[in-house]
């Protein structure tokens, strides 16, 4: 483009500049921005605390063995369920059966022993009621069978032990649960102990799966709420928890509070509690973190809003309104759960407060909106909340 045609364009918009001015002062100030409002929702409900807490196994057990010997088989695979009285380990049951071997042979001589001094001592009374005998040798022929019965006795208690070892060769499951990696490998010298007395070897662990626990603090003040809720009535709905797996907001399993603790844990504060959690599927794992709602008092009016509507700012929430001037006021609020898509407020909110639900990004607080009216409803899809 040349210079000249340069020349004509800027004249073009320096003539043109006067004649805009005037019509957007016409047409006057640029229009306030649309926001949506509406009064909180007001419902009846419960008010329900909530806790961070982790699951564990309701039973825990090491298998150890009770005798010793070499490891000869494994009768699972790592990690697996097991059912109770599923057989998992097998230990060398030879020195043991040679040991019931024995003890069967020390039984069949000392049978054979009391019979013998039955027989004497039946015909040495026989003797001594005809007078052909002696008191005296009647007296040691009772002797000799009471000695021979102590005999059986004592070979009868040494098979029952060697029967013992033999069994506990196998090992099985106590439990139905999920087993876990085996610690000893086939061919390897096992210890064993009956009592505990002496060092055993851990051969695998095994965790129940349902149901499972979900262990958890309360303060002491919010043990008092509970309390004071149970003693108006409502036992049964304060033991019903709610529970999120995963430590999310999806409160989809159900469990009972069913154990707190006798006494306050005078370094935190706070009473331990359990809740016991149906776990057909093994959808929890031992060791997970889920929250767990508690109900601490009776329904009772209160307001809700939108969760997007609640602003964190460091600290603290603060909820945007409108005013008479229809200017934005931010409100601190406290805040409680969530309900079917709305969160509860439990203070810094009126009634009829005009709540900012709408064109949040538009509405600065201190500037001036156009309100217009909306409408806050629960989330029926989230019913079970």
């Amino acid at each position: 483009m040349s210079e000249i045609n340069r020349s004509w364009f800027a004249g073009v918009g320096l003539l043109c500049l006067p004649a805009l001015v005037p019509q957007a002062m016409a047409e006057g100030a640029a229009p306030l921005p649309e926001v949506s409002v509406s009064a909180p929702l007001q419902q009846q409900l419960d008010t329900r605390l909530g806790f961070l807490g982790q699951f564990s196994a309701v039973d825990r057990v090491e298998l150890r063995a009770q005798v010793g010997g070499t490891l000869t088989e494994i009768h699972f695979t790592d990690g697996q369920r097991v059912k109770k009285g599923a057989l998992l380990f097998s230990i060398d049951p030879e020195p043991y059966q040679i040991r019931l071997d024995q003890g069967t042979a020390q039984l069949q001589q000392a049978e054979a022993r009391l019979a013998y001094a039955k027989s004497e001592a039946k015909r040495a009374a026989d003797l001594a009621s005809n007078n052909a005998g002696s008191v005296q040798n009647m007296e040691q022929r009772k002797a000799d069978m009471l000695g021979a019965q102590a005999e059986v006795a004592a070979a009868k208690a040494l098979i029952h032990d060697a029967q013992f070892d033999l069994d506990h060769c196998r090992i099985y499951a106590p439990i139905t649960g999920l087993i876990g990696n085996h610690q000893v490998s086939v061919g390897n010298l096992v210890s064993g102990s009956r009592a505990a007395q002496a060092p055993t070897t851990l051969l695998a662990t095994i965790v129940s799966q349902d149901p499972v626990y979900l262990d958890f603090d309360m303060s002491e003040s919010d043990y008092r709420q509970y309390q004071s809720y149970k003693r108006q009535g409502g036992v049964e709905r304060a033991e019903a928890v709610q529970i999120a797996p995963g430590g999310g907001e999806d409160y989809s399993a159900q469990g009972r509070l069913e154990f707190i603790d006798n006494a306050l844990d005078r370094a935190s504060g706070t009473l331990h509690a359990r809740a016991t959690v149906a776990n057909a599927d093994g959808a929890l794992t031992p060791g997970e973190f889920g929250r767990v709602r508690v109900i601490v008092a009776p329904a009772a009016p209160k307001l809700l809003v939108p969760d997007a509507a609640v602003l964190p700012d460091q600290s603290r929430f603060i909820v945007l309104t409108v005013g008479a001037d229809d200017v934005v006021k931010p409100r601190q609020v406290q805040i409680g759960d969530l309900r079917q898509g709305l969160r509860v407020i439990t203070s810094g909110l009126a009634a009829d407060d005009r709540v900012v639900i709408g064109g949040l990004p538009f509405a600065a607080p201190g500037s001036k909106v156009n309100p217009q009216p909306g409408q806050i409803s629960l989330d029926r899809d989230l019913a079970k909340e």
